[in-house]
């Protein structure tokens, strides 16, 4: 039953669907499936658009109800808010000095207006929010502002700030020195030099590294933040820092607003470049100093830069179409150009190759050297500390402390006797005593030098000092009693092969050279084969001729020189008119004949024979210039007498026997006959100075002064050397003999080594005219590295410092130097600063632009103008005093350490922390600022090193 009712159930259900398909065609299960979404969906339109309506309506009858009343609160908020805002009146003094107060509210102004107005008025139009933010700034600054009348700066400005640069510049110095030892061969980049930075650093502060601060971007933005918000809580009152919203905005305004675009410019290295130059824009490029820095240039970018630049100039010059007197100054013009583009090229050929740079080494390798005789040595001090280092080594320094001893009892004793002569014309008697203080530093020096007792005892023939010991015993002292003895000394110095002619072969030689600037930087030319070293000086001409070239054949008799006046012109500049003289100077030597003209005025005679006659005595009897008288351009034949007295002087200079009995007159002679501008030495006030500036120089009478204390003036100097005679060669011995063993005069004896610690550690608070010697010996110590060189020299420099302060301020110095910090924070110089501040962040009003970074070339020629600046303002007193060279390497140190970025923005850190350190003596801002750099990683690996250096000696216990 129930099979048969499934096949009917199936058998209808098929014919079904045969009939649908025969009626609809194939497509009626789609059409089924449509007809039904269509129900569904016309179903749901109809309920949603009948909802719609009812809901309308209800609206509107909600809309029409009457709610019950509200409190009376909310009506009365909207009405004060709806009220119109009161003006608040805001006190605009802030310092109490209107010239500062004025430019210090524009800033204020300026801040508000571009770093919150344009997004506050895109929220609210409500005044009151940035009014409370003015007021919460003046109240912050007004504080400053009193805090600041408070504190005395002199400290700050003349220990403070010193000390910070001097020890900034010690550990770039000491990091240098860190990286050169590391490898000779490879420079180390910029990256390993700032790295060796901050370890140096935490090697000499111990508790503190501002390695993130400066070199991370997101740590430095949250120092200044931190630095911020502490200033805000010790300069605004408790309700306004409690604001948390006011307090973040103003934090946020001084640390990225303000401190960080003045700290981003002022470590710029570009900018503090520029600023170098714009600070000596009134001193002319000297083209030597040009020269030297493009010569000693170690960095390609600096030399590609100025070669581009002339190859620039030389296309330009080239394409000009002149003629008649032009022509000739064009070609001047392209020789000089050519002749700084070879160089350029040689030292990046030198560089790109890793072949030996260091003047010193080529010199020695390559360089045919001057001759310096011994006597010139031993009257200048910076040649003579190199020779006694060189005594010192080969043990004959007992020879050289006994001539200069003898030299300076001579001296003194010729001023005593001097002394002595006049008290007797004026009817005082102190014969006795006098000769008495003689004697015994006479019979001091014998005992010290001479006797058997002595060590080391100076040879020489035994009977000269028996001749010597019975004069002391039987006849008065007199100031020529050692010359037999002295003259020996001298003549077996002068001869014995282990002492002056082995002086010669040795590199101090060399370096002796380089600190007289009488060793010039040899440059590559050529290729490796045959004489690839050759020195190179001069621009002009056919460059065939240099100052190099001839100081190295100075003493070839083969070399001939003649030079005689060819023509005189008149010049006109600037409203001065001079006389001009055309020197005509033939070089003929074996092989070849040159010729070449050079131009000098009658000043640069002068100033030549001034130097030739100071350096060698002698000439001045024999050497006569012809008076100087002012020059009329009507006067034709005043101008041709000059001329022909001017020729008669050259002839005389140039005579064989006169170069023969100077030799070292050679390299002053063609210096200035070389075809360039004549560099002039010391002009009329230095040269007054000259006992000052350059002991030595002129006679030994200045040896006494430089190896014992200076006196406090020439008159009371007489009196104190009157006193102490008896002890003057004791003394003279001993200080002497301490130069060698590095004992710094000024530096007290201390457990941790001088140079690991801060430069204002080493000074003694008890040295007379501290402030001034203080800030003078800073600079000197640490920008020349004088601590390297033997303490004679320091001692010397220390003593040429006191009396330059005492012969030029006296008594003073300390009142002085109290003026300039007043003036340098009185009101005027405050309001400067402001509106120089104002000027270049808001130049017219108007937020400056980002400066756009400039082009790597022209940052490059920058750096070379400056680093030529530097060296141009050197004056020749201070490389009299130190060395050329070691100057040269002061100036350019202290340029490359301003270099670096990061380094730059370490030491405005550093200043900064001074700065607020002295502003606010009574909080522990020392503390605070450890604690702000204590994440250094430096400082963490130092922690490290200690503890894993220490556990071996607690294990040990």
């Amino acid at each position: 039953m129930l099979t048969e009712t499934s096949l009917s159930i199936w058998g209808w259900g098929s014919l079904g669907i045969v009939l649908s398909l025969i009626t609809f065609g194939p497509f009626v299960i789609f059409y089924l499936a449509f007809y039904i979404l269509c129900f569904v969906g016309g179903g749901f339109v109809v309920t949603l658009l009948f909802g719609k309506t009812n809901s309308e309506k209800y609206l509107e009858q909600c809309e029409h109800s009457f709610l019950p009343p509200t409190s009376t609160g909310i009506p009365k908020c909207l009405e004060e808010m709806k009220r119109e805002a009161r003006t608040i009146k805001i006190d605009r003094r802030l310092t109490g000095a209107n010239i500062i107060d004025e430019p210090l509210q524009q800033v204020i102004q300026f801040s508000l207006r571009d770093y919150v107005q344009y997004w506050y008025y895109t929220l609210s139009d409500d005044e009151s929010f940035l009014l409370e933010i003015r007021q919460t700034l003046q109240n912050a600054l007004i504080q400053f502002a009193t805090r600041s009348k408070e504190i005395d700066w002199q400290p700050y400005f003349t220990t403070r700030i010193v000390d910070d640069f001097g020890t900034h510049l010690r550990v770039f110095r000491k990091a240098q020195q860190k990286i050169t030892e590391k490898d000779d061969q490879v420079k180390g980049t910029a990256e390993d030099l700032i790295d060796a930075f901050f370890e140096v650093e935490v090697e000499m502060e111990k508790d503190v590294c501002r390695d993130l601060v400066s070199t991370s971007p997101k740590d430095e933005e949250g120092f200044l933040r931190d630095l911020c918000e502490v200033l805000l809580y010790l300069l605004l009152p408790p309700g306004d820092f409690q604001n948390k919203i006011m307090r973040y905005f103003v934090r946020e305004i001084l640390a990225r607003g303000i401190l960080l675009p003045l700290i981003n410019q002022l470590s710029d290295p570009d900018y503090i470049n520029q600023y170098i130059i714009w600070m000596i824009r009134d001193s002319n490029c000297n083209y030597e100093a040009f020269m030297n820095i493009i010569k000693l240039s170690d960095n390609i970018g600096e030399l590609e830069a100025v070669r581009d630049k002339a190859a620039e100039e030389l296309q330009y010059l080239r394409s000009l179409d002149t003629a008649g007197d032009d022509i000739n100054t064009i070609k001047n013009q392209i020789n000089s150009l050519l002749f700084v583009k070879k160089v350029c090229d040689s030292r990046i050929q030198r560089l790109q190759s890793g072949k030996e740079i260091n003047t010193v080494k080529l010199a020695a390798n390559f360089g045919k050297l001057c001759t310096v005789p011994l006597d010139s040595i031993l009257v200048d001090n910076v040649a003579l500390q190199f020779f006694m280092d060189y005594m010192q080594q080969t043990g004959g320094q007992a020879h050289l402390f006994f001539w200069m001893t003898v030299e300076g009892y001579r001296v003194t004793a010729q001023q005593q006797l001097e002394v002595l002569s006049s008290r007797q014309k004026d009817g005082k008697h102190q014969t006795n005593q006098t000769k008495g203080l003689l004697r015994a530093a006479a019979v001091g020096i014998y005992e010290q030098y001479l006797s058997e007792k002595a060590s080391p005892r100076v040879t020489v023939d035994d009977y000269l000092v028996a001749k010597l010991a019975d004069t002391l015993n039987h006849e008065d002292p007199t100031p020529e009693i050692f010359d037999d003895i002295q003259r020996k000394v001298y003549e077996l110095m002068l001869r014995d092969e282990r002492f002056y002619p082995s002086f010669r072969q040795n590199a101090l030689y060399v370096r002796m050279l380089a600190e007289l600037d009488m060793l010039k930087d040899p440059s590559f030319r050529g290729s490796d084969d045959g004489d690839g070293e050759s020195f190179n000086g001069s621009p002009t001409g056919s460059i065939n001729l240099s100052l190099d070239d001839l100081s190295n054949v100075s003493s070839d008799d083969s070399v001939q020189l003649h030079a005689y006046i060819s023509d005189t012109g008149v010049c006109n500049d600037h409203g001065k008119t001079y006389a001009l003289y055309a020197i005509t100077v033939h070089r003929r030597s074996l092989n070849s004949e040159e010729m070449w003209k050079t131009y000098r005025r009658y000043s640069d005679f002068h100033d030549f024979h001034m130097r030739i006659t100071e350096q060698f005595e002698n000439l001045s009897s024999i050497l006569k210039l012809p008076g100087k008288k002012t020059f009329n351009n009507m006067d034709r034949d005043f101008l041709e007498k000059r001329k022909k007295d001017l020729n008669a002087y050259l002839q005389l200079l140039l005579t064989p026997e006169m170069m023969k009995a100077s030799p070292a007159l050679a390299h002053y002679v063609y210096d200035f006959l070389e075809n360039k501008a004549y560099s002039k030495g010391k002009g009329d006030f230095a040269r007054k100075m000259d006992t000052f500036v350059n002991p030595l120089r002129n006679s030994m009478r200045n040896v006494s002064n430089a190896v014992k204390s200076l006196p406090d003036s020439f008159a009371e100097g007489m009196t104190k050397m009157s006193d102490n005679m008896g002890k003057m060669s004791e003394r003279l011995g001993q200080d002497i003999r301490q130069s060698f063993f590095k004992v710094p005069p000024l530096i007290p004896k201390t457990d941790s080594d001088p140079e690991h610690c801060r430069v204002s550690a080493q000074l003694d608070d008890t040295v007379d005219d501290n402030i001034p010697l203080r800030v003078m010996l800073l600079l000197m110590d640490e920008v020349f590295d004088l601590k390297e060189r033997n303490q004679w020299l320091r001692r010397n420099i220390k003593n040429l410092l006191q009396q330059l302060i005492r012969a030029t301020y006296g008594d003073t110095i300390n009142r002085k130097i109290v003026d300039h910090v007043d003036w340098m924070t009185s009101p005027e110089q405050v309001a400067d600063l402001v509106k120089r501040f104002r000027d270049t962040f808001w130049p017219n009003g108007i937020l400056a632009e980002t400066v756009p970074c400039r082009d790597k070339a022209i940052r490059m020629r920058t750096r070379v103008a400056g680093k030529t600046k530097l060296l141009s303002i050197m004056p020749d007193e201070l490389k009299h005093i130190i060395g050329a060279e070691t100057t040269r390497k002061g100036i350019l140190r202290v340029f490359e350490m301003f270099q670096h970025n990061q380094l730059n923005r370490r030491m405005v850190y550093v200043f900064l922390e001074g700065f607020l350190e002295s502003l606010f003596p009574q909080y522990k801002f020392r503390d605070l600022f450890n604690r702000l750099h204590s994440r250094s990683k430096q400082m963490q690996k130092y922690k490290q090193k200690l503890q894993t250096t220490q556990a071996p000696s607690l294990q040990k216990r």
